[in-house]
Order: structure tokens, then C-alpha cells, then sequence
């Protein structure tokens, strides 16, 4: 497995495209964004301008973590599952097969886990180094990574206010139409319910085999236990299945409570039935063997819904199991929603499996409407703040003198920023807090430089408008509190500062406000494409600040923001629609949800004009209204049209009318912001492609459908843009769209090992702390420790595969003859998603010999080559391989080797 990533430096940012005149499609009421013309582009900035905190690089030192867990593997065995007509004994006749080739390839392999039902495979243990005979087996179809999969983030912990319902036009069906969830079952594969609150049937008994199950949690199971850890080694955080899905964890309680509470939480569907499939200890990470296992009961257990907040970040492929399973259930009629991560600051191509398989619903997450917060006064203003993670929690009395780092600017190097701790004026008493604005630097930095000059509490205020959830964790700890609060409160605190010494005041209540970020995107909330430029997301929910159940231990009631939230909202809207419409596939439901969302405004600058990024918002924001009452529906309720290479895309839109009477729609078409550059830091931009519609109005009789054809095409002259908008049908009574997305030029012409200014892949060597050094030729590795040769690499975009061969090197320092040519490769990876740092491939010096056993290379000088096959090649054309070779080195340990 490659892995172990290293932190160097940050990124480059790509050079800003040129300013052009011209005309754009404009969003009806919205502010007019300047004119361009069809297939110019223009500048709006990158994501850093725009306030983005991408994950910091901030040393040189190896680290250990990895999201693959070391030695573990899931395998794809030849042959269709149950749910496609395939018979279980022949399933696991071909299963025990293939361990049995395994065997007599001298292959040591443990089979750990089997699946038939939705997909047939066996989760294994086996060594790293076996992985490439094991593909090669007859009957293996492929092998994956067991990944980790971590409990998604909670971006903020104050209690906020549930407007989330009203947001989507959710409680308007619930009293209108009388939707409630009646009938409908959903399954949660989470950390477990808290079955105990009354919100979701219990008896208000903390007591985990007391009220499982109830009238509202029918059923489910506990996969791991309370200790299991799949982060963590040893018999102590093994899994431990029990009969008793509770949760101690809190996620899996709060997405339950949105999907369905009935008490002081109202859930989207409050008369549900919920399946709970425990899969987190109470800390720590999962893995995707044990996700494939919960997925597999839930289609046994014949839930209508499942509901998954979770995925591994990056795993931009579909054909990852977890991805392929999720398809599988939809086909076989179970509606499968999955959140779209949280991964929103760095960059584009940041989704996950499951959520990036393609029939499944991904949904991404909007900031709530209103929200109930913890604040300060000054004077007799109350503001509204939200506490940064990895700091202690702010205080709920007494008073602090503010002093701003300096006066308001937008200047990169400004002082306000509290970046340079050169320019951090220092603290004159014990009590103060220091207000910084956000920008250039991370959370971290900035709560460290407050902290060293003296100051007790730190306030930052946004840079543009919306709340932040901000992180402080670091390699030292924050010791003092770190609270961020609205530009525009922002803005006040430094005229009050200018006129006179203003002091804060801890309050130990919440006030009520408005979400100045209310409607728009979620900092967090990730950006498509897929690996093989599928459009993803679907559509987005509200996700931030969104009040729910939590275990009665924790309160019982609390608030979490993540796409994990908006996913849930989007199940209970599943569940609303199957309930009023039973024979409905997934497809059917899916598509209604899509087609009715109403796109939105863009998060980075609201009321300039500008609509989020298709690969972003999705269709945009759930309109359930509009999803319950529409007799219309569209065959295909999003478009992929990947590259550009081969010239442009026809589609063809299928209007279907299922009401009694004739309806007529205008056509029309809107784009949003689309992004460019680097994945990491993405630049923004107006790039609108053409579009020629075959009508402006169309009529739909009563039970029939009527096509549209729609050329959309562009010329930007750049490749990599990643662009779209939505194909908009507009009635008297409704307004349906349709998304697409696509990626300007050639995707193959895109650069996958990108240098990242510093001139990677490269050579390096590490000391004893594993503190790492890029060299050149001539380097000397003992082979013992960390002294071994590591190879620094960053994947921009998604690989099909990666290789590593080891040569002899010649006298002069070219390549020579392989080390193993009986195998090929010393190591090898397929489906890898786009790095968000760096990663680094550390050779020991061993490799398999033509019997399989390993040997190590002796003393002597050779050369290392790193292969990357590009996300859209084929294994067989060379030029769609990216190939590096490492300087010659030498590898001295003394001794003699076998």
C-alpha cells in the first residue's frame, strides 16, 4: 500500500487567468455579474483569496497514519452477487477457490469476511507485499485497500436552533399533506441510536438492553462493540458484535433524530421506522470491510432507506466496493443517500465512497437559517460566536479588555491577519483577547502567535460572509480559548476599538440570530468531480448548525454541523415521497428530488450574481414542496459530460408528463462559478460553455414525454476547468432544472505528479525522527530504521494506478536490469484518489523472487521509478502513463545478503 504522508510545503497557486469582456446567461434576481462572452473565462480568485483553510503542511516529518489499514484487503471475486441472480453456494465455491490458488501460490491469506448478497468479495488479511500475485489469480477481479473511515467532523459544538425543516419547505408537506414516514423504514449505518431518548421511542432510561427495540428503532445490530478502534492495533479494540446497536459516540443519534425524532426534536420524517447498524466504537475509526458488512444486512433486512453520514475522503473512484455495494442496493430498490464529505477546503475531486457511486443520492450541505449560539457583549451588542475545536471552551462569565493585531486591510502581510508574530503586538495584561481577522495563515498559527504575546482568549472574525468552523489543533497544543465570529461583527469590534478600549463580556446563555450565512454552502462541504468525471453532488440540505437527538448521556439533545447532517434531511425526504408514492424506484425518487432543487446563490461572494459551483451545490437546495407536488419527472436528472478531447456533447433531456392535463415549459439554461488550477487551492472563475438549445418551449401532453437536445460545448484553451450550470424548465407552477458538469480539454493532458515548486518526486532520506530531507544523486541509505530510500510524490488528480520498479543501476547512473523481472514491480496500488499534501513510499529494500519469497536487494547502486497510469488511460498506451526516475543511489549496509 503506498502511504505515510509527508508534510513539506504548501502549494503553488496558479497564475490568475486574464480579465475579458463579453456576455453571460443571468440568474433571474440576482445581481448582474460583469458580461462576458460565450467560452471566455475571467478571473474571481482562488480559494486562499477567498478565505479557504486548505490543510496546513507545516513540517517535514514522516508520519505513520495512513487512511489504508496495513495488511488488509477486500478482494472482488468473479461472478454476479445474490441480489443480480447469482446463487450463494456458487459464490462461495468460487470464494473458497480462490483462497485455495492462493494457498498453492504460497500466498499467505486469512479470509476475515465474505459477502454474496450485494457484492461478492471476502475481506482478507494478507501481506502487502502479496497484493500483486494475489490480482493475478484466476477469478480475482480486483483488489482493494481496506480503508479507515473516520466519524466526520463535528464543525461546531454550541446548541443551535432547528429552522431546517422550514428551510426546504419540509414542514409544509408534514401539515399539508399529511407526509410523515408512516410505513417507511430507514436504515442508519452510523455509530448506533441512542434507542433510550424519548425523541426516538425510549423510555428515557440510560440502560443499552432496556427499549431495543421500540415502536420507533425496529431493528438493527451492533457490528463492532464500544472499544473497537480500526485505527488501532491489538485483541483490546478488535470488533466485538453484539445485539445492541446503541451509541455512546453521538453521531449516529443526532443523524437518526433529523431523519425521524417525534419530541422536542421533529424530524424530517417523524413517524418512520429506523434500522440502526452500529459500525463506530465510541472513538476512533471504521473500516470499509465492516461497512460492506452493515450495507449487506441492511439490504437482508429489506430497509426502504439507507442513510450513510460517512465515507473515505478521497476515494474518488466507483469502482471502490463500498461504492459498487451502494449501487447495487439502489438497483435492487433500496434508495441509498450518502453525505459528500467535509473536505470542502481542500479542493475539488475531495468526495468520497460511497458518495461517489453514480445511482446513488450524494448530497452536500447548507448553512442553516438561523442559529442558537453561544455569544459575548460589547457594550450592550451581543455577538454571536462559534468556539474553535482543539482549544479550551470559552468561559460563561467575566470580562476582557479587546485589542485588535491592527487596522483593517487586504493586504496579504497585514498585521490584522496576526500571522507574523513580529507584528502581534504584545499583551499588557493577563486578561486580554486579541482580535485577528481570517486569511493567509491557518487558525492554528494564528491562536499560537496570540497565545505566545500573552493573550487570554482570541477572537477572528471571517474575511467574507458566513460562520467559520474553525480547527486549532497543532503539534502544540492551544491553551487558551478560540472563538469566530461574522465579518460583520467584525467590523464593529474595530470601529469600537478604534474610538475607544471596548471589553468583552463571557455570557453564559444563547441568544437567537439569524445564520449570516444562511442558504449558502457550508465552508466544509466538498467539491466533485468523481475519478471518472461523474457530477457529484446530487443536491444539498441544511448540514450547518442544525439541532438534533443525542445520547441521553450527552444531554440528549445537541448540534452538529457536516454533510452528515444534510444527508439525513434528504433520507426523511425519501421516506416522505415513498410514503405518498409506493411503487416509486430509486431512480424515480431521486429524480424528483433533483430535478425540483432550486439552485443557489455563490457562498464566496452572495448578491454579485454568481451561482455556486454545479460540483458543489449539486441541483442545489432541497424544494420538497415542489418535490411532492411535480407529475413531472426527467429521465436523467443529471449529466456528465467528462472531457472535452473528442469535441462537444449532445444530450438529450426527456420531459415526461404523468398529470391529466398538457403542460408548457419555457427552456433555458444558467451556469455557475466554475473552478480551474490547482485542486487544492482551485481558482474561480466565469467560464461559461455554449449552449444550444432544440426549443425554447416545449408542451408535454398528458402520459407522454417529449425530448429536448441540448450541444453544449466549449473553448476556453486551457484544459482541467471544471464547468456547468443547469438546464432550467420553467412553467406557471414549477421550475425543474437539470445539472451538468464537465472538465474543459483533455483530461489525460492534465499533469498527475505535479512538482508543487519544489521539485517533487524526489529522493529523500530521513533521520532518526523521521524528519525528512530531499536529495539527489549520490545519496547512501544503511537500510536500517528510517535510513531506507523514501520516494515524495503528489497526486493533483485521481490515478488508475501506481507502480514502483526497482532497476540495477549502470556504472554511468542510468537504469539497468530489474531487480525482480520475474514480477515486475516492487510495489503497486490501484484506484488512488488526489492527495490533499504529500504522500511518501518508503523502500525497504525487498522483493518478491519468482517463488514468492521475499529477499532483500544486496549492497549496491539503484534506481527507483515511480508510474502513474492517468485516471482515463488505458494500462496498454504508454503515453497515458506519467513515469519519474529516481537519481541512482546506493544502498551500503555491510555484511553479506542472500
Amino acid at each position: 500500500m503506498f502511504g505515510h504522508p509527508v508534510r513539506l510545503v504548501r502549494r503553488q497557486r496558479r497564475g490568475a487567468l486574464a480579465a475579458v469582456a463579453g456576455a453571460a446567461l443571468i440568474a433571474a434576481g440576482l445581481v448582474a455579474p460583469p458580461a462576458l462572452a460565450e467560452d471566455d473565462v475571467t478571473d474571481l480568485g482562488t480559494a486562499s483569496d477567498h478565505g479557504a483553510e486548505a490543510p496546513a503542511l507545516d513540517d517535514t516529518r514522516l508520519d505513520g497514519s495512513d487512511t489504508a489499514v496495513s495488511g488488509k484487503y477486500l478482494v472482488q471475486v468473479a461472478g454476479s452477487p445474490e441480489a443480480q441472480g447469482g446463487a450463494r453456494s456458487r459464490l462461495q465455491s468460487a470464494q473458497r477457490d480462490v483462497a485455495d490458488d492462493a494457498e498453492a501460490a504460497g500466498i499467505d491469506l486469512a479470509v476475515e469476511t465474505t459477502y454474496t448478497r450485494a457484492w461478492n468479495g471476502m475481506a482478507v488479511a494478507v501481506d502487502d507485499a502479496d497484493v500483486g500475485k494475489l490480482r493475478a489469480l484466476p477469478g480475482v477481479e480486483g483488489v482493494f485497500p481496506v480503508l479507515q473511515v473516520a466519524l466526520p467532523d463535528e464543525h461546531d459544538a454550541s446548541p443551535q436552533d432547528e429552522y431546517a425543516n422550514a428551510m426546504t419547505g419540509v414542514d409544509q408537506v408534514q401539515k399539508v399533506d399529511g407526509l410523515d414516514g408512516s410505513g417507511i423504514t430507514v436504515g442508519i449505518i452510523d455509530s448506533g441510536v441512542d434507542y433510550n431518548n424519548p425523541d426516538l421511542g425510549g423510555s428515557g432510561t440510560d440502560d443499552e438492553r432496556r427499549d431495543f427495540p421500540n415502536a420507533r428503532v425496529t431493528m438493527g445490530y451492533d457490528f463492532v462493540g464500544d472499544d473497537y478502534d480500526s485505527s488501532q492495533d491489538g485483541a483490546a479494540h478488535a470488533p466485538r458484535p453484539d445485539a445492541y446497536p446503541d451509541d455512546c459516540g453521538g453521531h449516529g443519534s443526532h443523524v437518526a433524530g433529523i431523519v425521524g425524532a417525534e419530541g422536542e426534536v421533529t424530524g424530517v420524517a417523524p413517524h418512520v421506522s429506523l434500522a440502526s447498524y452500529r459500525i463506530f466504537g465510541c472513538e476512533g475509526t471504521s473500516s470499509s470491510d465492516v461497512i460492506l458488512a452493515a450495507m449487506d444486512r441492511a439490504y437482508a433486512d429489506g430497509v426502504d432507506v439507507v442513510n450513510m453520514s460517512l465515507g473515505a475522503s478521497f476515494m474518488t473512484w466507483g469502482d471502490y466496493p463500498t461504492a459498487q455495494v451502494a449501487d447495487e442496493l439502489t438497483a435492487k430498490g433500496v434508495v441509498v443517500v450518502v453525505s459528500a464529505g467535509n473536505e470542502g477546503e481542500s479542493g475539488t475531486f475531495s468526495g468520497g465512497a460511497p458518495g461517489v457511486a453514480s445511482d446513488v443520492i450524494t448530497v452536500g450541505s447548507v448553512e442553516n437559517s438561523h442559529a442558537r449560539s453561544p455569544y459575548f457583549t460589547v457594550g450592550k451588542t451581543k455577538i454571536a460566536y462559534t468556539a474553535a475545536t482543539a482549544a479550551p471552551a470559552p468561559p460563561t462569565s467575566g470580562k476582557a479588555p479587546l485589542v485588535s493585531a491592527g487596522p483593517e486591510s487586504a493586504d496579504a502581510a497585514a498585521p490584522v491577519l496576526g500571522c507574523d508574530p513580529a507584528t502581534v503586538p504584545r499583551a499588557t495584561g493577563t486578561k486580554q483577547a486579541l482580535l485577528v481577522k481570517r486569511g493567509t495563515c491557518s487558525f492554528y498559527d494564528k491562536a499560537k502567535n496570540a497565545q505566545d504575546a500573552g493573550y487570554a482568549a482570541l477572537v477572528i472574525h471571517n474575511n467574507s460572509a458566513g460562520v467559520i468552523a474553525a480547527t486549532v489543533e497543532g503539534a502544540e497544543p492551544i491553551t487558551i480559548p478560540v472563538v469566530t465570529i461574522t465579518q460583520a461583527d467584525g467590523a464593529l469590534l474595530q470601529e469600537r476599538i478604534a474610538s475607544g478600549s471596548p471589553k468583552l463580556t463571557w455570557a453564559a446563555d444563547q441568544v437567537v440570530l439569524p445564520n449570516a450565512g444562511a442558504g449558502l454552502m457550508s465552508s466544509f462541504s466538498s467539491y466533485g468531480l468523481t475519478a471518472d468525471l461523474t457530477l457529484k453532488p446530487d443536491l444539498s440540505a441544511p448540514g450547518g448548525q442544525i439541532w438534533s437527538t443525542l445520547p441521553l448521556e450527552e444531554g440528549g439533545h445537541g448540534s452538529m454541523s457536516g454533510t452528515s447532517m444534510a444527508a439525513p434531511h434528504v433520507a426523511g425526504a425519501a421516506a416522505l415521497l415513498l410514503q405518498e408514492h409506493r411503487a416509486w424506484s430509486p431512480a424515480q425518487i431521486k429524480g424528483a428530488l433533483v430535478s425540483t432543487a432550486d439552485p443557489m446563490d455563490w457562498s464566496l461572494e452572495p448578491g454579485a450574481g454568481y451561482l455556486e459551483p454545479v460540483h458543489r451545490q449539486g441541483a442545489g437546495l432541497l424544494d420538497m414542496v415542489e418535490a411532492a407536488a411535480t407529475s413531472t419527472s426527467i429521465a436523467q436528472p443529471t449529466v456528465s459530460l467528462g472531457d472535452s478531447a473528442d469535441g462537444g456533447h449532445s444530450v438529450t433531456v426527456r420531459v415526461r408528463n404523468d398529470g391529466d392535463t398538457p403542460k408548457t415549459y419555457s427552456v433555458g439554461v444558467r451556469q455557475g462559478v466554475a473552478t480551474g488550477g490547482s485542486t487544492s487551492d482551485p481558482s474561480f472563475e466565469v467560464a461559461d460553455a455554449s449552449v444550444r438549445l432544440s426549443a425554447r418551449t416545449i408542451t408535454v401532453q398528458p402520459h407522454r414525454a417529449e425530448p429536448i437536445t441540448v450541444r453544449i460545448s466549449e473553448d476556453f484553451g486551457e484544459d482541467g476547468i471544471i464547468y456547468g450550470g443547469w438546464i432550467e424548465l420553467t412553467s406557471a407552477d414549477e421550475d425543474l432544472s437539470v445539472p451538468f458538469a464537465g472538465l474543459s480539454g483533455s483530461y489525460k493532458k492534465l499533469t498527475v505528479l505535479t512538482d508543487q515548486g519544489i521539485g517533487l518526486p524526489s529522493l529523500a532520506s530521513a533521520d532518526a525522527a523521521g524528519d525528512l530531507s530531499l536529495v539527489g544523486e549520490g545519496a547512501t541509505f544503511t537500510m536500517s530504521g528510517n535510513d531506507v530510500p523514501h520516494l515524495v510524490y503528489h497526486l493533483e488528480y485521481p490515478a488508475r494506478r501506481m507502480e514502483v520498479v526497482a532497476y540495477h543501476a549502470k556504472a554511468d547512473g542510468t537504469k539497468g536490469k530489474l531487480v525482480n523481472p520475474a514480477v515486475g514491480q516492487v510495489a503497486s496500488e490501484d484506484f488512488l484518489g488526489r492527495d490533499t499534501d504529500y504522500e511518501v513510499f518508503s523502500w525497504d529494500g525487498s522483493y518478491p523472487n519468482k517463488n514468492d519469497k521475499l529477499k532483500q536487494v544486496k549492497d549496491g547502486q539503484y534506481i527507483l521509478e515511480l508510474r502513474v497510469l492517468k485516471a482515463s488511460g488505458s494500462a496498454s498506451r504508454a503515453k497515458d502513463w506519467e513515469v519519474w526516475t529516481s537519481p541512482a543511489f546506493t544502498v551500503q549496509r555491510g555484511g553479506d545478503q542472500q
